[in-house]
């Protein structure tokens, strides 16, 4: 029979078609090697989800396989923080003669890292147990990488070394997590009598994902109907892991995972607030994209007055019950600020204390990313257990800063925190506000940049009389100024982190409101 491969013989190479049908028979190349009892029955037939086990598991080893550490222990004890030495921002210096003029928008690149769509969220694994058995010291490397990202920050993983014999020996008395992670470097049939070991040992509900070192649409079509749940070609990067990981667990009714924008304030009174709800309004009138602002500032929130409104509901409704929170509710709670934008405000009242968990505020977040392809935190300047853990989850992360250097080192603070949690993330956007205030002595746009390690995204200039006069219309400055190099500046923001350029409709009308503006 024809196979695959005409040149060296190949351990890989079954000797089949990839069309052929693979039904158990005597003589069959996938039961050549040496099989458990009762692998006539095939154990992997309805897994997932699991059958319970028609014949007893065999008798328990008396001590585990050698390797195998108790699960209790550490696996990442030994491991230093992966902090690149490139990334290591450098430190600032005294001002030396003035840059060059810089355009008020002055960032036209984009950093994000390939393979990363901006349309969509990153989805986060939920709060499962992996453990892992891997064979190459570089999958092992991946695996821990990928234990250390945001989107597994609530799941609990184990590595060990062994590989997929070491998995069978060592759930001969162990129960098996949700999932187990296995490579492999046997042949086929040996790699098929090893997996039908590990299915007599399994618990019902546990997935399994091989790792192989071969790429075999025959091989991986006889993993499938054993009922694995995915198969890896050496993958190379932890995003491979994490992806194929929350593709187990994800949602089939879900129609999207929406992307997350945090916008953070160095320092109180730098006009994050107000750049956030500039950007939601950007990303929905002009971009013509579906989008959620959500203000986290309990106390002093002004989204509401921001956008003219004074719902009944808000954020403190679905914070005081996550458990709670559905479509129907969600949507009920928001409040319509036009055809795209909605929100979710804040109390901003003094009557209460807000004494809400961690926990709260990432489940609302999270289910907040199905209510539009982008929703937009508008984040409290404070730090807490949850402020944290919402800034490091979100999928784009906008630090705004003014040029003094309270802002430079509160800046630094967060930029380092971020690139130490968030590995393998694009690193945060800065957004210099407030440029140029008459008499005040200011950091360089360029050493700013410099001392982060980060190039600015947008600077916008001091200007008091717009900002001030669209906040008490309760407009945005687009609105109050659709032509000021502010309303400019919050649109390349927006095509920046969208990756997007705004509908060809939107500019014609807004080229046709310049010429009939009412005089």
């Amino acid at each position: 029979m024809t196979t695959f491969r005409t040149t060296d013989p190949d351990p890989f190479d079954l000797g089949f078609e990839a069309d052929d049908e693979f039904a158990p028979a005597a003589g069959d190349a996938w039961r050549t090697a040496p099989a458990p009892a009762s692998a006539a029955v095939d154990p992997f037939a309805d897994f997932p989800p699991a059958r319970p086990r028609s014949e007893p598991r065999p008798e328990a080893r008396a001590e585990p396989a050698p390797g195998l550490a108790s699960l209790a222990s550490n696996p990442f004890a030994d491991l230093a923080p992966p902090v690149m030495e490139a990334l290591r921002p450098t430190p600032a210096v005294a001002p030396e003669p003035a840059p060059p003029a810089v355009d008020w928008t002055v960032s036209a690149h984009d950093d994000a890292l390939p393979g990363v769509d901006a349309g969509v969220g990153e989805a986060s694994v939920p709060r499962i147990t992996i453990h892992a058995f891997g064979v190459r010291a570089e999958t092992l490397a991946v695996i821990e990488a990928a234990a250390a990202d945001r989107r597994m920050a609530r799941a609990s993983v184990v590595a060990r070394s062994g590989g997929l014999e070491a998995a069978v020996d060592f759930y001969q008395n162990q129960p098996t997590p949700s999932l187990v992670l296995v490579e492999t470097m046997d042949s086929a049939q040996r790699m098929l009598a090893l997996l039908d070991g590990l299915a007599q040992v399994c618990d019902p509900g546990t997935k399994v994902v091989v790792i192989g070192q071969t790429n075999d649409i025959a091989l991986y079509r006889e993993l499938m109907r054993r009922g694995v749940s995915e198969y890896l070609t050496q993958p190379r990067s932890p995003l491979q892991v994490i992806r194929a990981v929350t593709a187990l667990y994800s949602d089939p009714s879900a129609p999207f995972v929406g992307r997350q924008v945090a916008f953070v304030g160095a320092k109180g009174g730098v006009g994050s607030s107000t750049l956030a709800h500039n950007f939601a309004w950007s990303m929905a009138e002009r971009m013509e994209a579906a989008t959620v602002i959500v203000d986290l500032d309990l106390p002093f929130g002004t989204a509401g007055l921001d956008f003219n409104q004074d719902p009944l509901q808000g954020v403190l409704d679905a914070l005081s019950q996550p458990e709670r929170l559905d479509p129907v509710l969600m949507d009920r709670m928001m409040v319509r600020c036009g055809d795209r934008l909605s929100l979710l405000a804040a109390p901003a009242t003094l009557e209460q204390d807000y004494d809400i968990g961690a926990d709260a505020y990432e489940e609302v977040t999270q289910k907040m990313r199905g209510a539009a392809p982008f929703v937009v935190l508008d984040m409290p300047h404070g730090w807490a257990p949850w402020t944290r853990r919402v800034l490091v989850g979100s999928d784009d992360l906008v630090i705004v800063a003014t040029p003094d250097l309270a802002s430079l080192r509160n800046a630094k603070n967060i930029v380092d925190l971020v690139r130490q949690a968030r590995p393998n993330d694009i690193p945060p956007r800065l957004v210099l506000n407030q440029v140029g205030v008459p008499g005040r002595p200011e950091i360089p746009v360029k050493d700013f940049g410099e001392a982060l390690g980060v190039t600015p995204s947008l600077v916008l200039p001091f200007d008091p009389k717009l900002f001030g006069q669209a906040a008490n219309n309760g407009q945005m400055v687009a609105e109050v100024a659709p032509k000021s190099k502010a309303a400019e500046g919050v649109d390349h923001l927006a095509r920046l982190i969208s990756r997007r350029e705004a509908p060809a409709a939107t500019k014609s009308a807004s080229i046709l409101s310049g010429l009939f503006k009412k005089k």
